[in-house]
Protein backbone atom coordinates (compact mmCIF):
# COMPACT_ATOMS: atom_id res chain seq x y z
CA UNK A 1 0.00 0.00 0.00
CA UNK A 2 1.39 3.81 -1.11
CA UNK A 3 2.17 5.40 2.36
CA UNK A 4 0.45 8.40 0.65
CA UNK A 5 -2.75 6.12 1.86
CA UNK A 6 -4.28 6.71 4.80
CA UNK A 7 -7.08 4.21 6.59
CA UNK A 8 -8.83 5.71 9.28
CA UNK A 9 -12.35 4.19 11.48
CA UNK A 10 -14.89 7.14 11.20
CA UNK A 11 -17.79 7.39 13.52
CA UNK A 12 -18.64 5.20 16.75
CA UNK A 13 -20.82 2.81 15.62
CA UNK A 14 -19.65 -0.61 15.70
CA UNK A 15 -22.35 -2.63 13.48
CA UNK A 16 -22.67 -6.19 13.19
CA UNK A 17 -22.53 -6.83 9.92
CA UNK A 18 -22.23 -2.88 8.01
CA UNK A 19 -23.21 -3.01 4.31
CA UNK A 20 -24.66 -1.03 1.42
CA UNK A 21 -23.02 2.66 1.65
CA UNK A 22 -24.20 4.96 -0.47
CA UNK A 23 -23.01 9.14 -0.13
CA UNK A 24 -26.06 11.22 -0.45
CA UNK A 25 -26.02 14.72 0.64
CA UNK A 26 -22.64 15.06 2.35
CA UNK A 27 -23.47 11.99 4.29
CA UNK A 28 -23.16 7.88 4.60
CA UNK A 29 -26.16 6.00 4.69
CA UNK A 30 -25.71 2.54 5.42
CA UNK A 31 -26.78 -0.53 6.77
CA UNK A 32 -26.08 -2.96 9.94
CA UNK A 33 -28.13 -5.72 8.52
CA UNK A 34 -27.56 -8.41 11.97
CA UNK A 35 -28.46 -5.33 14.22
CA UNK A 36 -31.42 -4.32 11.84
CA UNK A 37 -30.86 -0.87 11.70
CA UNK A 38 -30.44 2.36 9.22
CA UNK A 39 -27.55 4.93 9.57
CA UNK A 40 -26.97 8.58 8.54
CA UNK A 41 -23.52 9.21 9.39
CA UNK A 42 -21.89 12.96 9.20
CA UNK A 43 -17.94 12.27 8.24
CA UNK A 44 -16.96 15.75 9.08
CA UNK A 45 -18.19 15.58 12.79
CA UNK A 46 -18.57 11.23 13.56
CA UNK A 47 -22.07 12.21 13.92
CA UNK A 48 -24.89 9.57 13.95
CA UNK A 49 -28.66 8.89 13.40
CA UNK A 50 -29.90 5.51 13.87
CA UNK A 51 -33.16 4.14 12.98
CA UNK A 52 -34.19 0.80 13.92
CA UNK A 53 -36.02 -1.60 11.38
CA UNK A 54 -37.15 -3.97 13.37
CA UNK A 55 -35.85 -6.66 10.56
CA UNK A 56 -32.66 -7.20 8.98
CA UNK A 57 -31.66 -4.26 6.16
CA UNK A 58 -29.89 -5.19 3.10
CA UNK A 59 -29.51 -2.15 1.34
CA UNK A 60 -30.96 1.45 1.45
CA UNK A 61 -31.00 4.28 -1.44
CA UNK A 62 -32.52 7.91 -1.07
CA UNK A 63 -35.87 8.55 -2.76
CA UNK A 64 -35.71 11.67 -5.10
CA UNK A 65 -39.38 12.81 -3.39
CA UNK A 66 -37.81 12.21 0.30
CA UNK A 67 -37.09 9.34 2.83
CA UNK A 68 -35.82 6.40 1.63
CA UNK A 69 -36.20 3.18 -0.67
CA UNK A 70 -34.98 -0.11 1.53
CA UNK A 71 -35.09 -3.72 1.17
CA UNK A 72 -34.86 -6.80 3.84
CA UNK A 73 -36.58 -9.26 5.66
CA UNK A 74 -40.19 -7.90 4.27
CA UNK A 75 -39.53 -7.27 1.06
CA UNK A 76 -38.94 -3.73 -1.06
CA UNK A 77 -40.39 -0.97 1.24
CA UNK A 78 -40.57 2.98 1.26
CA UNK A 79 -39.13 4.42 4.86
CA UNK A 80 -39.92 8.16 5.95
CA UNK A 81 -37.32 9.16 8.82
CA UNK A 82 -39.50 11.52 10.12
CA UNK A 83 -42.58 9.13 11.39
CA UNK A 84 -40.38 5.40 10.98
CA UNK A 85 -43.57 4.68 8.76
CA UNK A 86 -42.57 2.28 6.29
CA UNK A 87 -44.92 0.66 2.91
CA UNK A 88 -44.43 -2.59 1.61
CA UNK A 89 -43.47 -2.43 -2.19
CA UNK A 90 -42.81 -5.54 -3.47
CA UNK A 91 -42.32 -8.72 -2.04
CA UNK A 92 -41.17 -11.22 -4.35
CA UNK A 93 -40.02 -13.98 -2.05
CA UNK A 94 -42.31 -14.22 0.79
CA UNK A 95 -43.19 -17.69 0.45
CA UNK A 96 -39.29 -18.37 1.28
CA UNK A 97 -38.87 -16.22 4.15
CA UNK A 98 -36.63 -16.47 6.28
CA UNK A 99 -34.47 -18.24 4.42
CA UNK A 100 -34.04 -15.91 1.91
CA UNK A 101 -34.01 -12.20 2.31
CA UNK A 102 -32.99 -8.80 0.28
CA UNK A 103 -29.58 -8.40 0.09
CA UNK A 104 -27.46 -5.60 -1.81
CA UNK A 105 -28.83 -3.08 -4.16
CA UNK A 106 -28.60 0.19 -5.48
CA UNK A 107 -30.49 2.73 -7.93
CA UNK A 108 -29.43 2.46 -12.05
CA UNK A 109 -28.62 6.09 -13.81
CA UNK A 110 -32.48 6.45 -14.82
CA UNK A 111 -33.72 5.78 -10.96
CA UNK A 112 -34.67 2.44 -10.91
CA UNK A 113 -33.62 0.08 -7.85
CA UNK A 114 -32.05 -2.57 -8.47
CA UNK A 115 -32.05 -5.52 -5.54
CA UNK A 116 -30.76 -9.22 -5.17
CA UNK A 117 -31.59 -11.69 -2.81
CA UNK A 118 -29.41 -14.34 -0.82
CA UNK A 119 -30.36 -17.72 0.33
CA UNK A 120 -29.45 -17.45 4.27
CA UNK A 121 -29.09 -21.25 4.12
CA UNK A 122 -26.61 -21.49 1.23
CA UNK A 123 -28.73 -23.35 -1.10
CA UNK A 124 -27.59 -22.74 -4.53
CA UNK A 125 -29.26 -20.90 -7.08
CA UNK A 126 -32.20 -19.53 -4.84
CA UNK A 127 -31.94 -16.22 -5.24
CA UNK A 128 -32.66 -13.84 -7.77
CA UNK A 129 -31.44 -9.88 -9.02
CA UNK A 130 -34.77 -7.73 -9.34
CA UNK A 131 -35.94 -4.24 -10.39
CA UNK A 132 -38.29 -2.10 -9.16
CA UNK A 133 -38.53 0.95 -11.80
CA UNK A 134 -40.84 4.27 -11.28
CA UNK A 135 -44.08 3.26 -11.66
CA UNK A 136 -43.17 0.25 -8.93
CA UNK A 137 -43.26 -2.43 -11.43
CA UNK A 138 -41.15 -5.40 -10.20
CA UNK A 139 -39.11 -7.59 -12.63
CA UNK A 140 -37.05 -10.21 -12.42
CA UNK A 141 -33.59 -9.45 -13.96
CA UNK A 142 -31.16 -13.01 -13.24
CA UNK A 143 -32.27 -15.41 -12.28
CA UNK A 144 -30.99 -18.41 -10.33
CA UNK A 145 -28.34 -16.83 -7.95
CA UNK A 146 -27.37 -17.71 -4.24
CA UNK A 147 -25.82 -14.51 -3.03
CA UNK A 148 -26.64 -10.91 -4.83
CA UNK A 149 -24.56 -8.62 -4.21
CA UNK A 150 -22.41 -5.13 -5.50
CA UNK A 151 -23.58 -3.60 -8.62
CA UNK A 152 -23.20 -0.39 -10.32
CA UNK A 153 -22.78 0.76 -13.53
CA UNK A 154 -20.35 1.92 -16.47
CA UNK A 155 -20.37 6.22 -16.66
CA UNK A 156 -21.72 6.12 -20.01
CA UNK A 157 -24.65 3.37 -18.36
CA UNK A 158 -24.09 1.21 -21.23
CA UNK A 159 -22.83 -1.09 -18.83
CA UNK A 160 -23.99 -3.07 -15.58
CA UNK A 161 -21.20 -4.38 -13.73
CA UNK A 162 -22.86 -7.36 -10.87
CA UNK A 163 -21.38 -10.20 -8.44
CA UNK A 164 -22.95 -13.61 -7.23
CA UNK A 165 -20.79 -14.02 -4.49
CA UNK A 166 -20.15 -17.54 -4.29
CA UNK A 167 -19.27 -17.50 -7.74
CA UNK A 168 -16.20 -15.55 -7.00
CA UNK A 169 -16.64 -13.69 -10.52
CA UNK A 170 -17.83 -10.23 -11.55
CA UNK A 171 -19.67 -9.85 -14.23
CA UNK A 172 -19.97 -7.76 -17.06
CA UNK A 173 -23.95 -7.10 -18.99
CA UNK A 174 -24.71 -5.06 -21.96
CA UNK A 175 -26.82 -2.17 -20.46
CA UNK A 176 -29.85 -0.35 -22.10
CA UNK A 177 -30.41 2.71 -19.66
CA UNK A 178 -33.82 3.47 -21.47
CA UNK A 179 -35.32 0.38 -20.64
CA UNK A 180 -33.08 -1.60 -18.30
CA UNK A 181 -32.61 -4.28 -20.47
CA UNK A 182 -29.21 -6.18 -19.72
CA UNK A 183 -27.90 -8.77 -22.22
CA UNK A 184 -24.30 -10.70 -23.34
CA UNK A 185 -22.82 -11.48 -19.77
CA UNK A 186 -18.83 -11.57 -19.49
CA UNK A 187 -16.63 -12.40 -16.61
CA UNK A 188 -14.88 -9.58 -16.09
CA UNK A 189 -12.45 -11.49 -13.33
CA UNK A 190 -12.54 -14.48 -11.59
CA UNK A 191 -10.89 -13.87 -7.85
CA UNK A 192 -10.03 -17.80 -7.01
CA UNK A 193 -8.10 -17.79 -10.26
CA UNK A 194 -6.60 -14.90 -9.67
CA UNK A 195 -5.18 -16.59 -5.88
CA UNK A 196 -7.28 -13.44 -3.74
CA UNK A 197 -8.85 -14.31 -0.22
CA UNK A 198 -11.98 -13.75 0.06
CA UNK A 199 -14.91 -13.38 -2.18
CA UNK A 200 -16.52 -10.37 -3.91
CA UNK A 201 -19.24 -8.27 -2.06
CA UNK A 202 -19.81 -5.20 -2.24
CA UNK A 203 -18.51 -2.75 -5.19
CA UNK A 204 -18.60 0.78 -6.33
CA UNK A 205 -16.78 2.31 -9.77
CA UNK A 206 -14.94 5.14 -10.52
CA UNK A 207 -14.88 8.31 -12.58
CA UNK A 208 -12.16 6.53 -14.92
CA UNK A 209 -14.73 3.21 -14.93
CA UNK A 210 -12.44 1.17 -12.39
CA UNK A 211 -13.90 -1.19 -10.18
CA UNK A 212 -13.41 -1.10 -6.14
CA UNK A 213 -14.17 -4.22 -4.92
CA UNK A 214 -14.67 -5.53 -1.31
CA UNK A 215 -13.41 -8.72 -0.45
CA UNK A 216 -15.32 -10.54 2.75
CA UNK A 217 -13.58 -12.79 4.16
CA UNK A 218 -10.44 -11.22 2.46
CA UNK A 219 -9.68 -7.99 4.57
CA UNK A 220 -9.18 -6.48 1.09
CA UNK A 221 -10.54 -3.79 -1.38
CA UNK A 222 -9.69 -4.51 -4.52
CA UNK A 223 -9.40 -2.38 -7.50
CA UNK A 224 -10.11 -3.96 -11.09
CA UNK A 225 -9.91 -2.18 -14.49
CA UNK A 226 -12.66 -4.02 -16.27
CA UNK A 227 -11.50 -3.88 -19.86
CA UNK A 228 -8.80 -6.63 -19.62
CA UNK A 229 -9.51 -7.67 -15.97
CA UNK A 230 -6.20 -6.67 -14.51
CA UNK A 231 -5.51 -5.87 -10.95
CA UNK A 232 -4.55 -2.41 -10.32
CA UNK A 233 -4.46 -2.30 -6.63
CA UNK A 234 -5.12 -3.77 -3.20
CA UNK A 235 -5.66 -2.37 -0.22
CA UNK A 236 -5.16 -4.01 2.93
CA UNK A 237 -7.53 -3.56 6.02
CA UNK A 238 -7.07 -4.42 9.86
CA UNK A 239 -10.61 -6.57 9.66
CA UNK A 240 -11.24 -9.39 7.63
CA UNK A 241 -14.87 -8.70 7.03
CA UNK A 242 -14.67 -6.30 4.24
CA UNK A 243 -18.41 -5.75 2.98
CA UNK A 244 -18.73 -2.78 0.76
CA UNK A 245 -17.41 0.92 -0.29
CA UNK A 246 -18.34 3.99 -1.43
CA UNK A 247 -16.72 7.07 -2.56
CA UNK A 248 -17.83 10.40 -1.01
CA UNK A 249 -16.32 13.65 0.13
CA UNK A 250 -16.85 16.78 -1.08
CA UNK A 251 -15.14 15.67 -4.44
CA UNK A 252 -15.82 11.90 -4.30
CA UNK A 253 -12.12 11.53 -3.58
CA UNK A 254 -13.08 9.73 -0.26
CA UNK A 255 -13.18 5.44 -0.03
CA UNK A 256 -15.72 4.47 2.38
CA UNK A 257 -15.34 0.83 3.59
CA UNK A 258 -17.94 -0.98 5.82
CA UNK A 259 -16.78 -3.68 7.38
CA UNK A 260 -18.93 -6.84 9.86
CA UNK A 261 -17.92 -8.82 12.94
CA UNK A 262 -16.20 -12.21 12.21
CA UNK A 263 -17.91 -15.04 13.75
CA UNK A 264 -14.96 -16.21 15.48
CA UNK A 265 -11.72 -13.97 15.31
CA UNK A 266 -11.36 -10.90 17.67
CA UNK A 267 -10.44 -7.88 15.67
CA UNK A 268 -10.17 -4.54 16.87
CA UNK A 269 -12.18 -1.74 14.92
CA UNK A 270 -14.50 -4.43 13.07
CA UNK A 271 -18.14 -3.30 12.50
CA UNK A 272 -16.57 -0.15 12.39
CA UNK A 273 -16.47 2.01 9.11
CA UNK A 274 -13.33 3.20 7.59
CA UNK A 275 -12.34 5.96 5.10
CA UNK A 276 -9.70 6.09 3.46
CA UNK A 277 -7.85 8.93 1.69
CA UNK A 278 -5.30 9.87 -0.72
CA UNK A 279 -6.16 7.08 -3.39
CA UNK A 280 -5.98 9.50 -6.11
CA UNK A 281 -9.16 8.00 -7.61
CA UNK A 282 -12.36 10.16 -7.65
CA UNK A 283 -15.77 8.18 -7.73
CA UNK A 284 -19.08 8.53 -9.63
CA UNK A 285 -22.63 10.25 -8.25
CA UNK A 286 -24.96 7.97 -6.42
CA UNK A 287 -28.69 7.72 -7.91
CA UNK A 288 -32.02 7.94 -5.63
CA UNK A 289 -35.32 6.64 -6.58
CA UNK A 290 -37.22 8.02 -9.03
CA UNK A 291 -40.23 6.71 -8.51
Amino acid sequence: MSESISITPVGSRISKWGEGPIFWNDHLLYVDIEGHALIRLDPETGGEEVWEMGERIGTVVPRQSGGFICAGDSGIYSFDPNTGAKKNLADPEADKCPDNRFNDGKCDPMGRFWAGTISTVKKTGEANLYMLDIHRNLSLKVNGVTNSNGICWSKKADKMYYIDTPTKEIWCYSFENESGAIADKQVVINSEELGLEGSPDGMTIDASGMLWVAMCHGGAVLCINPSNGSLLQKIDFPCVETTSCAFGGDKLERLFVTTGIHKSIEEENAGSVFVVDGLGAVGTKAFSFAG
